[in-house]
C-alpha cells in the first residue's frame, strides 16, 4: 500500500510517499480501506520540528472494513466505519491506503454521512463538543477563535445550540468571518486588526464576554483576555502554544478571573468516545450539524495540504483522498 511517511523534519516537501506492506488485523482488529483521512494543524507543527524521525502520519481515518483479526464479529465486514486512531494504541497511520485499528474503538457511519465529514468530526468534533462540556456556554456570551477552522466552525454552532447568549467569532478574512455568520455566530471581528479586543468587548455589550474558548494561542492568547469581563474564564485548547506570562496571570487574579486548561484525551473513555462520536455523526447526517470542508487532497499530495494549513489559508476540515 501507499503511505506519507516522515524521515525528517521540515517543510511540507518532507512528506514522502512510500511503498509498505499492507498491515494485518491483529486478534480484536478490524482492516480499513481509508477513503478519507483528517489533516490536522498540530501535524504541521510536528513535521517541522528539529530532529530526525519515522513516521506515518495521520491521527483520523474513516472508511470500509475489508478484512477483521480473530474475535471479531463478522457482521462488521463491509460495514463504513470512523477510525479514531489518536485514541487507539498505535494513535498515528491514516495517511495511508489502508490502516487498522482496535474494533472496540470503531464507530460507525450514517449512511447519509460522508466519509469526509466523519473524519472532519472526530479531533475536531470531539474537541468542540468536550470544550463545551468542560465550560457550558448555556446563557454566557462567548469568545470563539479561529471561528471559521475545523475547531472553530464547529464550536460555533455547538454553542449556540447549547443556549450561549451571544456568540463572538473572530477569524482573520471577510470570507472567514462571514462563515461564522452564516453558522450562527451573532458578531464576527476580525483579530487582523489593531483594536479587536474593543469591538469585542463592544459586541459583547461593553463589559467583556463570559468565556474565551482560546484553540489558537500563542500572542492571541494575551489579546483575548483583554476581551474577558470580570469573572470571566479563559478554557486553553491550544497545547504547546501557551505564551501569556506572570503579569497576565496577576491581572486575571485581580479580576477574577479563571484559566483553564482543555487536553481532549484524557477526557476520553473507549465507551464515551463512541457515544460522542455517535451523536455527532447523528447532528450531522440529520442536518443539525454543519461540517465545513476546507479541501480534499489526493494522498499524494499531503504536502499541499499541509502547505494550505501552514500558511492559514483554509476553512474548516482538510482531508487527504487515497
Amino acid at each position: 500500500m501507499r503511505a506519507i511517511q516522515l524521515n525528517r523534519f521540515g517543510g511540507p516537501d518532507v512528506l514522502d510517499v512510500v511503498e509498505m506492506p499492507k498491515p494485518e488485523p491483529q486478534t480484536g482488529e478490524v482492516l480499513i480501506r481509508v477513503h478519507a483521512a483528517g489533516v490536522n494543524f498540530f501535524e504541521v507543527l510536528m513535521r517541522g520540528d528539529r530532529y530526525a524521525v519515522t513516521m506515518v502520519f495521520g491521527v483520523e481515518a474513516a472508511g470500509t472494513v475489508e478484512a477483521l483479526g480473530h474475535g471479531v464479529d463478522i457482521s462488521l465486514a463491509g460495514t463504513r466505519i470512523a477510525a479514531p486512531l489518536f485514541a487507539s494504541k498505535r494513535p498515528f497511520g491514516g495517511y495511508a491506503d489502508y490502516v487498522t485499528i482496535d474494533a472496540k474503538l470503531a464507530v460507525p457511519l450514517p449512511d447519509a454521512l460522508s466519509f469526509e465529514d466523519a473524519t472532519a468530526l472526530m479531533v475536531q468534533g470531539l474537541t468542540a463538543f468536550h470544550l463545551l462540556r468542560q465550560s457550558p456556554p448555556a446563557g454566557k456570551s462567548v469568545l470563539v477563535t479561529a471561528a471559521a477552522g475545523g475547531v472553530g466552525s464547529l464550536l460555533v454552532q455547538l454553542a449556540k445550540r447549547q443556549g450561549a447568549s451571544t456568540v463572538i467569532a473572530v477569524a482573520g478574512s471577510r470570507a472567514k468571518l462571514d462563515l461564522a455568520l452564516s453558522l450562527g455566530a451573532d458578531a464576527a471581528v476580525d483579530y487582523s486588526t489593531s483594536d479587536w479586543p474593543a469591538r469585542v468587548r463592544e459586541a459583547a455589550g461593553g463589559a467583556g464576554v463570559d468565556v474565551v474558548y482560546d484553540i489558537v494561542g500563542g500572542p492571541m492568547t494575551a489579546a483575548s483576555l483583554q476581551t474577558l469581563a470580570p469573572g470571566g474564564e479563559l478554557v486553553f485548547a491550544a497545547l504547546g502554544r501557551y505564551a501569556i506570562d506572570a503579569a497576565d496571570l496577576e491581572a486575571m487574579i485581580t479580576r477574577n478571573q479563571s484559566l483553564r486548561g482543555f487536553a481532549l484525551l484524557p477526557l476520553l473513555s473507549a465507551d464515551g468516545l463512541r457515544a460522542s462520536l455517535s451523536e455527532l455523526f447523528q447532528l450531522a447526517a440529520g442536518g443539525q450539524l454543519a461540517v465545513t470542508q476546507g479541501g480534499r487532497y489526493p494522498l499524494d499530495r499531503a504536502n499541499e495540504a499541509h502547505r494550505l494549513l501552514e500558511e492559514r489559508r483554509s476553512t474548516g476540515k482538510v482531508v487527504l483522498i487515497p
